[in-house]
Order: C-alpha cells, then structure tokens, then sequence
C-alpha cells in the first residue's frame, strides 16, 4: 500500500493545535503533557513556553505547579537535557530515558573524582549518604550550605587542565546533580525569582521501576502525538536512543509511515488526517520544545534564517511564528520592552498581531529581565 501524503502545510496546521498555539490551555500540566515536556535548561524558558501556551498564564500557576503542589518535576533524561514533565509521566520518562542517562552521569563522576580527588566508588557513596543526611535534617538546603555540612563537597578538582579556559571547581555540583539525576534529591523552589537557577535542594524519592522497553514505546507514543509525522531521525535525534532502539519502539505502538517532503515519516495507527488550526502567532522562548521538537525543520524553518536564530551549539534563541512556521525573532530589551524583528515577509496583518503580541509579553513580564543563557545572533542585536 501506498503510504498517505502529508504535506508541509498539513504538518503546520497540526502543530498550531497540537502544541496549543492556536488552542491555548487553561492548566500548566496540560501544557507539559501536550508537549511531552518543557525545555529546562534555562529556568525562564519553563515559565514563557507555559506562558505562551495558556489562556490564564501566570508565574505563580507555574511555581505552584513545580514547588507546591509537585505536579510538575525537573528530569535530566533526553538527550541529557534537563525537562519539566508531569509527575504522572515522570516514571514512564525516567524509565525510558533518565535511567540510563543517570548511570552515564555516575560513571563519568566517578572517572573525574578518581583523577581529581582520589575518591573511589566507597567514598564517593560515604559523602552521598552524608549529603542525603543533611539535606533531610534541614528540609532543604543551597550547595553552599551543604558544603558547610559536608565538607567534603568542598574538596576541589580541576576542570579542562591544560586549556585556557582551566579552572577549579568544587565537587559539589556534581555530586549534587549525580544525586538528583538518580531521584534521591530533588531541586525545590530557586533563591531569588523565576528566572534564578540558584535551586535549593531538598529529599527526593526514586520513581517507580518500569520496564525500560514499554516505557520507550509508551514515550514514542507519546512524542508521535504531540509531534507527529516525524522521521526516525527526529526520534533518534530528540531522544538520544539507537536507531535500533527507535525502531522498536515505532514497531511496538504500530506507527504507520508516511510520506513527507524529506523523506519517509511516521504517525500514531489511524493519525493521517487530522483537523487544521486557526490563524495564529506566537512568541517563543529559547529552547522552546515546539522549535526544537525535531532534527529536520526545512518545512517550518528555512535554513537561510538559522544563522540568525541558533547559537554555535545548535540551541535555539527566542523565536517569532505565524501558523506554524518561523518567520523571525524577538528579544527583551533593557528597559524590559519586547521587541521582535521579521526576518521574512509576513504581512501587515501577522505583523500587527505579533506588535500586539510583544506588547502583551512586555506587560506580563511586568519588569523582570530575561536573557538567554544561550543567545543567538539576532536576540544580541536586539538587545542593544
């Protein structure tokens, strides 16, 4: 049989509704669940990718959900990438990709304790319970004040020797993040505001053991229906699994094949048609999930316009969209006002709906100043 077409048109319309652009939700935890997770590498950008996705939005929604109520959480799983997913995905998320990256962490920690400080397995295990006592005598605590209780934490390693950019660093951080990464603590709510990423630490629980091949299928499910048609080199690339591993999971949910613009792509059993969206525009953060949900983005970003958008790493900067496709940038200037550039025609009516856009961003950031841990091009020469 021949598989169904679907065109680069088809794929925007989906994604308007899919990822609530065009239909805006009325909870955070329905944000992070349509779009599997929510990019955390920077903190802010958890906050603006809900934001722009929500009817109601509000800094204090998205705190209550992370530090309240535990209804979102912090994972570092694909692609070594810290997330925000719910806490009723995060064992499928944690067994399907955490896992493994949580071992690749403690493997490369105790290599870079053994050259830095001569810890071996038997001691690094000796400070972790001790961190783990602390942390669950003050409630929660920062790393510094652990390094008060565990001195331990303190003992110093030399990062990058030889190169220019050598420097020495504590070895609480890491150990801190090995511990986190296996569940036995957790971040809690940052010192400062939304934007800090100065979190404090507190006890932490390991999920639920789930079998590790269901749990993949179930996250490729899972990612076919927020990001659906996607090839298997989206998948491999946006979970940092095997082909192999991709495959089987495709084979276990049943994907059907498609045919895209670039090649052969795949969908959820009985997912070809699906209904188109109604105009929409959209602001979005650096590191946003929906710019960085696949590997090939020829049909909603054209390659002329990446030099503008990505940093040297491949990380994306803020983003300006109209009906499912990038049509330029945004920034947020020192005096707080959001300001956007096209970087293709749009129109006059798409250019009105995004100064109104950048206006109402500009009033809900009411005075906080966000910068991307990452900056592109584009956002640098707004910024000045």
């Amino acid at each position: 049989m021949t598989p169904a077409v679907i065109t680069d048109d088809q794929r925007r319309a989906r994604l308007g509704t899919r990822h609530l652009l065009a239909t805006p939700a009325t909870t955070v935890e329905q944000v992070a669940d349509a779009l599997v997770g929510l990019h955390a590498s920077d903190p802010a950008s958890v906050f603006l990718s809900a934001r722009a996705r929500l009817a109601d939005p509000s800094v204090r929604a998205v705190e209550d959900a992370l530090y309240r109520d535990r209804s979102l959480v912090r994972l570092l799983c694909m692609r070594r990438t810290m997330f925000v997913v719910t806490a009723r995905s995060a064992p499928v998320v944690d067994a399907a990709a955490a896992r493994q990256i949580a071992a690749q962490e403690r493997a490369k920690l105790l290599k870079h304790l053994a050259d830095g400080v001569g810890w071996d397995a038997a001691r690094l295990a000796e400070v972790e319970r001790d961190v783990l006592a602390a942390v669950a005598a003050r409630g929660e605590a920062t790393a510094v004040e652990l390094g008060r209780d565990v001195p331990a934490l303190l003992e110093q390693v030399v990062a990058s020797p030889g190169k220019p950019y050598e420097v020495r660093q504590n070895v609480s951080s890491r150990v801190l993040r090995v511990l986190a990464a296996d569940g036995r603590i957790r971040r809690g709510r940052p010192r400062g505001s939304w934007i800090s990423s100065q979190f404090r630490w507190e006890p932490g629980t390991p999920w639920p053991a789930l079998d590790e091949s269901a749990a993949r299928a179930e996250l490729v499910r899972r990612w076919l229906a927020a990001y659906g048609p996607g090839t298997e080199a989206d998948l491999k690339w946006w979970t940092g699994w095997s082909l192999g591993a991709v495959r089987k999971a495709l084979a276990e949910v049943g994907a059907e094949q498609v045919a895209l613009s670039g090649g052969t792509g795949h969908v959820l059993p009985g997912d070809v048609d699906a209904p188109g969206a109604a105009p929409w525009v959209a602001l979005l953060p650096a590191l946003d999930p929906t710019a960085m949900g696949w590997q090939a983005r020829d049909w909603y970003l054209p390659q002329d316009l990446r030099p503008a958008l990505f940093d040297y790493s491949g990380n994306v900067g803020p983003t300006a969209w109209v009906d499912g496709a990038v049509v330029g940038g945004w920034a947020q200037r020192k005096d707080g006002e959001v300001v956007w550039r096209p970087l293709v025609d749009v129109g006059r009516e798409a250019s009105a709906a995004l100064d109104r856009e950048a206006a109402r961003l500009t009033g809900w950031m009411d005075g906080t100043r966000v910068v991307s841990r990452f900056p592109a091009p584009l956002e640098k020469e707004l910024v000045r």
